[in-house]
């Protein structure tokens, strides 16, 4: 076994804990956020971190209302003119909170006057140190170089504070039950890996999500090429077809996550024309038997949940995909080539 594999492993009691320690705490937090009134909500983040902004820009905007924008940490470092940030809301979210770019737009952020917190693995990193409030991971050491388990911890601190925001209890119910419902998802471990025998030598691929489940199409594409070095492109299903969609032919693979909600329609239309007319190879992950009756490679949620929730059950089968194609490969799951565990962009 490998540090990726445990970590994986590990997930379903890093978000017990982290819901059990954090709750109350995050309701403290959002409080704050209405006391202030807060009108928009500012998200700074680099790699998996990113793909957890994205989701809580889908998130914190429906259930929230409220507008959020992922910062350009170009414009504090690079260009020395940062945008207005005095009334907005500004997250960091990082695993390690090592990253210059991100500390510079939290800590410009308040001196601006801001509300900033950190979302971080280490409470004692510069970005907890540049935040006003800090919301820890509780994942523990992450020796992987692949994030897993940081990046579901990510997912599950966000719902938890929209859900506070929300002040939606029935919702903060659902998110208890997740911990629970990642590790039912887990069980698909052994069919993921009889799966990945055939995409032995899968050179490149495209990932299709749309809406929560955009930000899980980056994170899978993402673990695909760092841990098993396929060039997998990320699309929204939407922006799929406005062009990207030529790339497709016969045996083109195609992973596509389709979870019940509010896109499933839209995403199964094009996953069956994908699967007709073009002659795609689909690998779908869903919790419905008409998606997967579309794929050559179904891998059924053995849990359905709200959209809302499905990303952090999604990623499972994305992540243990990538794991197992990277055995399949020969390659090293804990030790990807020219990568780092902690990446330093300024």
């Amino acid at each position: 076994m490998s540090f990726l594999h445990d970590e994986i492993f590990e997930q379903p009691q890093v978000l017990r804990q982290l819901i059990e320690t954090e709750e109350n705490h995050v309701a403290e937090i959002a409080a704050l956020v209405h006391k202030r009134r807060v009108p928009y909500v500012v998200i700074a983040a680099r790699g998996s971190s990113d793909h957890a902004a994205l989701y809580a820009k889908y998130l914190l905007g429906s259930l929230n209302h409220l507008p959020v924008a992922l910062a350009t940490p170009s414009l504090f470092t690079m260009y020395h003119s940062p945008p207005r940030l005095k009334d907005a809301l500004v997250i960091g979210i990082s695993q390690s909170g090592q990253s210059t770019d991100i500390v510079s737009v939290v800590s410009g952020a308040r001196e601006q006057g801001a509300l900033t917190l950190a979302i971080t693995n280490d409470t004692g990193s510069p970005l907890a140190q540049a935040a006003e409030h800090v919301l820890p991971c509780h994942a523990g050491v992450e020796k992987s170089l692949a994030a897993t388990k940081t990046y579901t911890a990510q997912l599950v601190a966000v719902a938890l504070l929209a859900t506070s925001l929300a002040e939606d209890k029935a919702r903060l119910a659902e998110l208890r039950a997740i911990p629970d419902a990642v590790e039912k998802t887990l069980t698909l471990s052994e069919v993921v890996q009889l799966a990945a025998e055939r995409y032995r030598y899968m050179e490149q691929c495209v990932v299709l999500g749309r809406g929560y489940n955009y930000a899980t199409a980056y994170e899978v594409s993402l673990k695909l090429k760092e841990l098993t070095y396929v060039v997998a492109e990320p699309y929204s299903s939407a922006d799929f077809v406005h062009g990207p969609i030529a790339i497709v032919e016969r045996g083109f693979p195609v992973i596509v996550i389709v979870p019940h909600g509010a896109v499933y329609d839209e995403i199964t239309a094009l996953a069956r024309s994908l699967q007709e007319e073009w002659r795609a190879e689909l690998i779908v992950i869903s919790d419905r038997d008409e998606a997967l009756s579309l794929a050559k490679t179904p891998l059924w949620l053995p849990v359905s949940v709200d959209e809302w929730l499905s990303p952090m059950l999604c990623i499972i089968p994305g992540q243990l995909f990538a794991y197992h194609l990277t055995l399949v490969k020969g390659f090293d799951p804990d030790h990807p080539r020219g990568l780092r565990k902690v990446t330093i962009t300024q």
